[in-house]
């Protein structure tokens, strides 16, 4: 089955109902100090385009604004950036908690079914590190750290992906 057949609108998951989202590894590819950078479509040639939006709220559904948020990915490639900063960066939340994203579809690679890695810290609080996944992906089962709480709702059309997520902190 083609990637497009498997990806139709999938019902709302926010930490599977049992908040807060879950802490993951941070794993081998992180690296602190990234540029504010709310869009990362320019740091590669081609690729599907991918927005991702949500917002960061606290355990009792109030907005957590000005949270930071530091994603990394890989391309379609399926390698992560070690020497620059391309497909990895920050952005703010705005007032309200929301966020958004653009940029590219992530590769499955060997090991792993496809995700995007971020961190999401409420002002002067503790930082969440977590990884978001792509529902109905046939290797999500295979994958030792795949989290069903952090799938996105995710849908496609021929423009690109739309994949949200609201980020449940324990604060």
């Amino acid at each position: 089955m083609d990637i497009e057949a498997r990806l139709t609108p999938t019902p709302t998951v926010k930490c599977n109902g049992t908040p807060p989202t879950p802490e993951q590894q941070e794993g081998p590819y992180y690296k602190p100090d990234t540029p504010h950078k709310p869009n990362f479509r320019a740091d590669v040639d081609g690729g599907t385009p991918l927005l991702l939006h949500g917002s960061v709220v606290t355990s009792d559904g109030k907005p957590v604004g000005k949270a930071l948020l530091d994603f990394w990915q890989v391309g379609d490639e399926g390698e992560y950036d070690e020497e620059g900063f391309r497909l990895r960066g920050h952005l703010f939340a705005d007032d309200e908690g929301k966020w958004q994203l653009e940029t590219v579809l992530p590769a499955v690679y060997p090991g792993r079914t496809r995700h995007v890695h971020v961190k999401v810290q409420p002002p002067g609080g503790e930082v969440l590190t977590t990884m978001l996944y792509f529902p109905q992906e046939r290797r999500n089962h295979l994958d030792k750290y795949y989290r069903p709480e952090c799938l996105m709702d995710v849908t496609h059309s021929p423009e690109g992906w739309n994949a949200s997520f609201t980020f449940v902190l324990d604060i």
